[in-house]
């Protein structure tokens, strides 16, 4: 295993820390599914209402990236039934992502109601910023990982560099301490692949057959869900 290399000075990562860019790679894809994050409230289809953040602003800005690694669904969500999205940042592959310019308070309650804790306090964000994760607790979403960026597939009208930077400030994200072999995998919903597959569509602008050739192939998908399956469910 590796980790990406750590900030320049302590001058640029304190500069840095003002505003990050969250790298959403779930269902936070689709921005109106984000937006019940930050202004609070219960998103259709979803079974938990959410407290939202001190600032409910829009991110200020929004790029596709893509990540190393690999997404995949696991244990039970209380939100959606069903597998809930994970990042392994080490298994092989690519994994596509949407990146969300955010303050630092506003990446933290995020992470917090993810972390099914109360929104309120920043995080201490430099254990990831160092060494490029931390973990926080041993629950669900509570790692929080700075992953590198994938040449060539940056937003053009965004400089973004493969030591996990987008215009000189960091990416962060949050999934589970396990890695993905070591996860209980599980057949996520209808309701959840559509939002996936909504903010594949706006971000990365892929088409109907390409977002369910990917999601079919997703661990914990696979095998449960076939590309026919998602494209008629995307469909309706």
């Amino acid at each position: 295993m590796t980790t990406p290399p750590r900030p320049a000075d302590a001058s640029s990562r304190a500069e840095a820390t003002r505003r990050v860019w969250y790298a959403a790679y779930g269902s936070n894809m689709h921005v109106d599914r984000l937006a019940y994050y930050l202004a609070g409230g219960r998103p259709p289809g979803g079974a938990r209402t959410y407290p939202g953040c001190r600032d409910p602003r829009r991110p200020e800005r929004m790029v596709p990236v893509m990540l190393p690694g690999q997404l995949y669904f696991a244990l039970e969500s209380a939100t959606w039934t069903g597998g809930m999205g994970f990042y392994d940042p080490f298994d092989p592959g690519e994994m596509p992502a949407r990146a969300y310019l955010l303050t630092v308070s506003q990446f933290s309650d995020i992470a917090a109601q993810e972390m099914y804790r109360d929104p309120g306090e920043d995080l201490d964000l430099s254990g990831v910023l160092a060494t490029g994760r931390a973990t926080l607790g041993e629950g669900r979403y509570e790692t929080l990982v700075r992953p590198r960026l994938l040449d060539g597939h940056v937003d053009g009208h965004v400089d973004g560099h493969a030591d996990g930077r987008l215009d000189g400030r960091p990416v962060l994200t949050f999934t589970a301490p396990w890695r993905r072999a070591e996860a209980w995998l599980n057949r996520p919903s209808a309701a959840y692949l559509r939002n996936l597959a909504t903010g594949l569509r706006e971000s990365h602008r892929w088409s109907t057959e390409r977002i369910a050739q990917y999601l079919a192939a997703r661990p914990g998908a696979a095998g449960q869900w076939s590309m026919a399956d998602i494209a008629a469910l995307l469909a309706d």
